[in-house]
């Protein structure tokens, strides 16, 4: 070690070490570097599976129950063929997703919240299932044939769309069914998720139906009796808007 002129040790010029009052270094804590963990979106971003399981329960029960959208996707399968049918049951899940969508943007409160409004959709519904179901009292029964499948398609999912969208009760139910799901601080990408739960769960429930109706055999035995089956399906439309207008002018 060297030495200065007076004697005494000096530690080398070199060492940044700091040493105590007995001369013992002090070894400095290491800093801890925390290496940054892989990002990932939280899952309130899109929505709780817990959640989102009793949401599509729902859904599903309110696609299973009977009513003029059944009616009509089943029509459109006889009449059209399974295209045809899966046509309108694609179609009607869109027109739910459209309330759906609507329900979110805070639009559905204006159906629900003025009577002209609602009053108007169910009297339009209601005539638009009178003229199916004359349609369908008028219809020879005949299947379509290849050469208007393209047309008959189209008009499957005009009508499942217009099923489903002049149906203002769709707005209640999506209203109360969001009031239960949607949290006041629910971001896009839940919303998004809601959205598009009830609309693919109905066009499921729907193609389901249309898959079951068009295997080969119960599909030609429908078809024997497709005449008496337009007659029983022209009669329950007319009867379900008899109904919707009668509930409208006595609610």
């Amino acid at each position: 070690m060297p030495a200065t002129s007076s004697g005494s040790a000096l530690l080398p010029l070199h060492t940044n070490a700091l040493t105590d009052r007995r001369g013992s270094p002090i070894i400095a804590p290491r800093a801890r570097v925390t290496l940054p963990r892989s990002i990932k979106l939280p899952m309130e971003t899109f929505m709780d599976p817990a959640l989102w399981l009793s949401l599509a329960t729902v859904c599903l029960l309110g696609a299973m129950s009977p009513g003029p959208s059944l009616a009509v996707v089943m029509n459109n399968t006889l009449g059209g063929g399974p295209a045809a049918g899966y046509a309108s049951a694609l179609a009607h899940g869109a027109g739910v997703a459209l309330y759906g969508l609507l329900t979110v943007a805070g639009l559905a409160v204006l159906v629900t919240s003025s009577p002209a409004i609602y009053f108007g959709l169910q009297l339009a519904g209601a005539a638009y299932l009178v003229y199916l179901g004359i349609r369908a009292l008028r219809s020879s029964g005949t299947p379509a044939l290849e050469t208007t499948a393209t047309a008959d398609n189209r008009g499957a999912a005009t009508s499942g769309f217009l099923v489903a969208f002049l149906n203002p009760k769709l707005a209640v139910f999506m209203l109360a069914l969001f009031s239960q799901f949607l949290r006041p601080e629910a971001q896009l990408g839940e919303k998004a998720v809601m959205v598009a739960t009830v609309g693919l769960t109905d066009a499921a429930w729907y193609s389901l139906v249309v898959a079951l109706i068009s295997r080969q055999a119960f599909l030609q035995r429908l078809r024997a009796s497709a005449r008496l089956i337009d007659r029983c399906f022209g009669v329950i439309l007319i009867l379900l808007a008899l109904s919707v207008v009668l509930r409208s002018f006595t609610a």
